[in-house]
């Protein structure tokens, strides 16, 4: 089955199917360095990172370009460095310096290209002005606006309707513009702002002309994948589709438009005003890197999202159990290897309560096929929970060698790598492991399934069992992906989850 996207255009998911057969050519939105990247920069380029990883693995094969942009010259960023006495691209060094360090900490890789847009500022002018020629676009006396009555597609990737986007909408005192919704390609300098020349005169580049103009003189148009946080969708990917599309004979832009959900802190958008804004680089610091990409990746990309303490903190117990798992199925590998004569290895087929245990073929299968799924990161992750309880199972019937090969394969795709080397799986496998369910447990497991079970006020043992009597009413009214969904919370909780004749009980990993 190939890899299937979500994708905002057309809205449906369906096969991703590059226009050049073996290579995908995709472009992301990136940082507009003016102030201090935060955590909700980082959950969209890190699932980006994932999907690109994905798309270049063997089971893909696809040889990938990947672009993103920087957006160093801005109102915000011209604004601080009048505040601070400095000038705007030493406010853009400093912050996307900091930004670069942290995507480096997390195991983002390097874009391919990576053009700040004061480098394209040629083929910028070089773009207004086919506008201009086609009447797509008018200068007035502060500078060149799309005229966006001109394109008759307009609001179509957001869903807005343009009668409906006129109501409230005005033109501010200092602006020129025929009208409300026509936004600037091209803003004339003011006294002490940087500038560029340009046939209107001198001036700097608007938001949107400059992706355009840069996914243009790099991938050519259309192109396989835009990219880029839900936030962007309107006005951002909607003007940037106005204007490229007016340009092209043969429209769209992009095939597919991929939005990541948005992220929140404590229940609350991130904000300075609010108190609840850290700056990434201090996040990544203070946690384990590699629990703030499994946290991630436990939550489907395009679903909001809400950061906590607590959340974070279970991440890095249930990253600590998967390398856990991994040390002991390293350790048995390592003991086979070295003593080739072994005692005739037990099927992996029933386990003692005759309960059928998955084949490892079958659950890299479900691995893939979650992936596949519009990138289902949240079930190919519970996937590698339902191996690690298994773990002794898969070791005791002689296939530790071939679960360590998978956990190492599929940790490489989601940018895990480093957790399960054999220093980490040391590490990991010297830690303490607790025995029962603490009130940190109950916590995440409140907060993960607010929306299915309620779960106010109970003793942590109780929620544990109010969890698995929810999932026996699920099964039994065979809501078999609700079902699923409880076993896997509780999972990477170190919960198991034991069926039989008599009832279902659980265990913490670590009890007897």
């Amino acid at each position: 089955m190939p890899l299937r996207l979500y994708n905002t255009r057309t809205r449906d998911v369906r096969p991703l199917e590059p226009l050049e057969p073996g290579h995908v050519r995709i472009y992301v939105c990136g940082l507009t360095p003016s102030a201090e990247g935060h955590l909700g920069h980082a959950r969209s380029f890190l699932f980006f990172d994932v999907l690109r990883r994905y798309l270049e693995h063997p089971r893909n094969g696809y040889r990938v370009t990947y672009v993103q942009n920087v957006t160093d010259i801005d109102d915000r960023s011209i604004a601080t460095a009048e505040r601070e006495g400095t000038t705007y691209d030493a406010v853009v060094a400093r912050h996307y310096g900091s930004f670069k360090e942290s995507m480096r900490i997390l195991g983002v890789r390097e874009p391919d290209r990576e053009p700040y847009a004061t480098r394209y500022v040629p083929q910028i002018v070089e773009m207004i002005g086919e506008l201009v020629e086609r009447g797509f676009a008018y200068a007035t006396d502060d500078g060149v606006y799309y005229s966006v009555e001109r394109f008759p597609r307009y609001g179509a990737l957001s869903g807005k309707n343009v009668d409906e986007l006129l109501v409230g909408a005005r033109i501010a005192e200092n602006e020129h513009k025929r009208d409300p919704l026509d936004f600037a390609l091209w803003k004339f300098s003011k006294r002490g702002e940087p500038s560029w020349p340009s046939p209107w005169g001198d001036g700097r580049p608007g938001w949107h002309i400059e992706c355009s103009a840069m996914s243009r003189a790099l991938l050519g148009v259309p192109f396989d994948l835009h990219g880029g946080g839900y936030d962007l969708i309107f006005p951002h990917h909607e003007n940037e589709i106005a204007q490229s599309e007016a340009l092209m004979d043969a429209p769209p832009m992009a095939v597919t438009w991929v939005h990541g959900g948005l992220l929140n802190f404590d229940g609350k958008k991130m904000s300075k005003s609010l108190g609840n804004f850290e700056p990434l680089s201090a996040i990544v610091r203070r946690h384990d890197p590699l629990a703030i990409r499994l946290l991630f990746l436990q939550t489907g990309y395009r679903k909001p999202m809400n950061f906590t303490e607590a959340s974070i903190a279970g991440a890095k117990t249930a990253l600590t159990r998967l390398q856990r798992a991994a040390a002991t199925l390293a350790s048995v590998s390592a003991e086979t290897a070295e003593v080739p004569e072994q005692a005739p290895a037990r099927d992996v087929g029933a386990t003692e309560a005759g309960a059928p245990e998955p084949r490892l073929d079958a659950l890299r299968d479900e691995f893939f096929d979650a992936l596949d799924d519009d990138m289902d990161t949240s079930r190919a992750v519970a996937t590698l929970f339902r191996l690690a309880s298994r773990s002794a199972t898969y070791a005791a019937a002689g296939h530790a060698a071939e679960a360590l090969s998978f956990v190492r394969e599929a940790a490489a795709i989601l940018g895990l790598g480093p957790a399960f080397d054999d220093d980490a799986l040391a590490r990991a496998s010297a830690e303490p492991e607790g025995g029962s369910v603490d009130a940190g447990v109950a916590a995440r497991l409140r907060e993960r399934l607010a929306d299915v079970v309620g779960l106010d006020g109970e003793s942590p043992e109780a929620i544990v069992e109010a969890i698995v009597a929810k999932r026996n009413e699920a099964r039994r009214s065979k809501d078999f992906a609700l079902g699923d969904r409880l076993r896997d919370a509780l999972l990477v909780e170190g919960i198991a989850l034991k069926d039989s004749k008599e009832g279902t009980t659980w265990t913490v990993a670590g009890s007897t």
